[in-house]
């Protein structure tokens, strides 16, 4: 059995490695594995697994977050961000870096979506730091950074998909981002600053409170996406994939009737765009479901817990060895791969040695968002450098800062984990939500 296992893992890198797609690769070897251990009869089966696999309520959530995103993408929502976060912060040195990541802070809160903040974001932000004096490579590099917050702050698409995968609360996912996405845009803003002053990076404008009030008005109508989204998923009044439907209703509200920018062709396209980032999504969770159902049968995850057990039971090298794994793993899969191949697998150790799920997913979705922004894959910085025409390697050098910050955010919130999941504690009166085993 193991050394069937062995080779079905070999099969899937050797595929993915001749550029098949991996939601395509996942379900042929999974096909051919289960027809060679299993016998051809239980083949019957593989459908219905693949149907009800892609079929969680949860998941819902998804494409709706993704058009949401894409509505805002085809409005002015995106334009008038940047607007307050420029009124914001522009006059502090190297200000339209940090307008780059407060709004796309902004833009996570809504959209869900790394990828989506870049599209969004940097199309009109990276030309305008390049005619400001930034290097085409230091404003790929920011904004890729501060596009990937979107994975740690809610409503984080890839945290949907581990909390269905691993059957725990979305909301208590969302709650447990708040603060590391607080913490790695401070960072990055830090991390801007001193870029700044070693390369006299310009003022963009002195501080007015009047024009202030003007972008937050012009603003507000999109401002208050965020707070009827989060509002209504943690008053308890909606949940997750409500509020993603809820999402789309105020975002389609707020750019017909309120801004009146949203036209026929714009909305057809945010559709299109939805339904063929939502087909991948979808396409590999139902073969992911595939993988996991002839894993399970064959006790690999169990297997795989016993082996690591047996080097060590220490929950804090036990998390030392996962974020190794997971920072590798991210180099060479797009986020949803990762959590898809990784969760089944790794859960039944996490939970032998007593770690708490919600903790484990927060580390996970940091590792990936550093993931987002080391090649060769790096889906996010790619997306970036394409928009500022950067060569990617040296891109990467000028993301060396930014790296360092989001690995202090992993590290803060892999083994200090209370200080991350304060808020989920106090809300839900659970001072053991992420406590370590001692």
């Amino acid at each position: 059995m193991s050394g069937a296992i062995g080779y079905m893992l070999i099969g899937l890198f050797g595929l993915v490695l001749l550029n098949v797609p991996i939601a395509i690769a996942l379900g042929v070897v999974a096909v051919i594995a289960i027809w060679l251990i299993q016998g051809s009869d239980m083949l019957v089966n593989a459908a219905l697994v693949m149907f009800d696999g892609a079929t969680s309520f949860p998941l819902l959530a998804i494409p709706l977050f993704i058009l949401a995103g894409g509505i805002m993408n085809s409005s002015s929502i995106s334009r008038r961000l940047i607007g307050l976060a420029t009124a914001m912060l522009g006059f502090v040195r190297g200000g339209l870096a940090m307008v780059t990541i407060g709004a796309s802070m902004f833009f996570a809160e809504i959209s869900g979506s790394a990828v989506a903040g870049v599209a969004a974001l940097g199309s009109l932000l990276i030309p305008a730091m390049k005619s400001r004096g930034y290097s085409k490579e230091f404003s790929a590099a920011v904004t890729s950074s501060a596009s990937s917050l979107a994975i740690i702050l809610p409503p984080s698409i890839p945290m949907i998909l581990y909390a269905v995968m691993a059957q725990v609360s979305v909301v208590k996912m969302f709650i447990a981002g708040f603060l590391p996405g607080i913490l790695g845009g401070l960072g990055l803003a830090g991390a801007s600053y001193l870029y700044a002053l070693k390369y006299d990076f310009p003022v963009e404008q002195r501080f007015r409170w009047s024009q202030l009030v003007k972008a937050f008005r012009e603003a507000a109508w999109a401002l208050l996406l965020p707070v009827i989204i989060l509002g209504g998923i943690f008053g308890g009044f909606v949940t997750a994939t409500e509020g993603a439907a809820l999402a789309v209703v105020a975002a389609l509200f707020i750019s017909v009737v309120i801004y009146r920018e949203l036209n026929v062709r714009a909305l057809y396209k945010a559709l299109v765009d939805g339904a063929l980032q939502t087909a991948v999504v979808m396409l590999l969770v139902a073969a992911s479901a595939l993988v996991g159902t002839f894993m399970t049968e064959s006790q690999l995850p169990q297997a795989l817990a016993t082996w690591i057990a047996k080097l060590t039971t220490n929950p804090y090298l036990v998390l030392l060895l996962l974020n190794v794994l997971f920072l590798i793993l991210g180099m060479f899969l797009h986020s949803a791969a990762a959590i898809i191949l990784t969760v089944p697998i790794v859960l039944p150790l996490i939970q032998q040695v007593g770690i708490d799920p919600v903790h484990f997913g927060l580390v996970l979705t940091l590792n990936l968002a550093i993931g987002q922004q080391t090649p060769p894959v790096a889906s996010v910085l790619i997306a970036s450098c394409s928009l500022a025409k950067a060569d990617i390697w040296r891109t990467t050098k000028a993301n060396v800062g930014f790296l360092v910050v989001l690995l202090t955010v992993l590290m803060i919130c892999t083994y200090v984990p209370w200080l991350a999941l304060a808020p989920a504690q106090w809300i839900y009166g659970d001072p053991t939500l992420g406590a370590m085993p001692q």
